[in-house]
């Protein structure tokens, strides 16, 4: 058999990665699962919904896949990955990489963790040897967990976005799973977020940025390069991972068509379907008070740099000044993309 071809989006939260997921879905041999390391829990446990607005029991795909899970604990497996990922383990899986040996210590889950990917790959792709499972859970242990997985081949794609704006996209209020969704996502204070954001970046860049150890398995991709060319940045990804899809999603170069996914977890945007303009969210520009832009700035300045940020708050056009320098510029307010 095959091995399963993973796609792993690694990084920190609110840096895009939904958004990313969601498109790639869209590809033919694509499959956008989501992140699912939160399956067993969201997913099995709370049965929370599918990218296609069933709740994941009455998803006949996620159906088919429980169906060889049988024999799983689903609320076991939730706690001890919680268990194993915990950020207080970071030092030591590190160590554990340097000295050639699998990052997160084995544990007999495993065993269900890998044929929950052999699943998904039968059920949803057909087990055809160019298929992609696209799991954007992006804790980087998770990713390190899987890639010392039998059976799993393992690609990283690096999402990075300014920490500023994603701090800032922590503090909005929103529901875990739109609208009805009565439970928040977290909402870390800024000095937290920057923290985890530095840790998170720095933690994949350990793990999979040397090239000596990782020869073609990884990839950088900043949200704002994403929404400047997202066409051109999806056929990056693509190339990639060895596929070359015969048409991109994308009737115009800012424009994405978007059908339904069966992504388990991540941002409501998920839930998004039809013609979706791609635009990058701004509004941290202006929204971030002074004082926590310095504080996320002196935390994560010698990582902004490296990743190509600036230390200043850019200057901020305002939509009265673009319409004055240009009249083809519509006036109009832009569609939220920041997945």
């Amino acid at each position: 058999m095959n091995p399963v071809r993973v796609l792993y989006l690694a990084g920190s939260g609110r840096s895009g990665s939904t958004l990313v997921t969601t498109v790639l879905g869209q590809l033919p041999g694509f499959f956008a699962a989501g992140e699912l390391r939160y399956l067993w829990r969201r997913g099995i446990l709370e049965n929370r919904p599918c990218g296609c607005g069933s709740p994941v029991a009455d998803c006949p795909l996620w159906a088919r896949v429980r169906a060889d899970l049988t024999d799983a604990d689903p609320a076991g497996i939730a706690a001890r990955l919680a268990q194993r990922l915990r950020l207080r383990g970071l030092p030591a899986l590190l160590r554990r990489q340097r000295r050639g040996q699998p990052p997160v210590a084995g544990h007999p889950d495993d065993t269900q963790l890998a044929r929950l990917y052999a699943s998904i790959a039968e059920h949803a792709l057909a087990n055809r040897s160019d298929g992609v499972i696209v799991d954007s859970s992006k804790l980087p242990p998770y990713g390190a967990l899987l890639g010392s997985l039998p059976g799993i081949d393992l690609y990283v794609l690096h999402v990075v976005r300014d920490p500023r704006a994603t701090a800032y996209s922590w503090r909005r209020r929103r529901p875990l799973d739109g609208r009805a969704d009565d439970e928040l996502m977290s909402r870390p204070p800024v000095g937290k977020a920057a923290l985890l954001w530095l840790v998170w970046n720095t933690a994949t860049v350990r793990l999979w940025g040397d090239r000596r150890r990782a020869p073609g398995r990884y990839l950088r991709l900043r949200y704002e390069d994403f929404v400047t060319d997202p066409a051109g940045a999806t056929a990056r990804i693509a190339r990639f991972v060895g596929a070359t899809p015969d048409e991109l999603p994308f009737p115009t170069p800012a424009t994405v068509r978007l059908t339904p996914t069966h992504s388990v977890a991540g941002n409501p945007s998920r839930h998004r379907t039809g013609l979706v303009d791609v635009v990058a969210d701004t509004e941290w520009l202006t929204g971030l008070p002074t004082r926590a832009y310095a504080v996320v700035t002196g935390l994560t300045a010698v990582a902004l740099t490296r990743f190509g940020y600036p230390l200043r708050r850019p200057t901020v056009t305002s939509p009265a000044a673009r319409l004055a320098a240009d009249p083809a510029v519509s006036p109009s307010p832009a569609t939220r993309q920041e997945g």
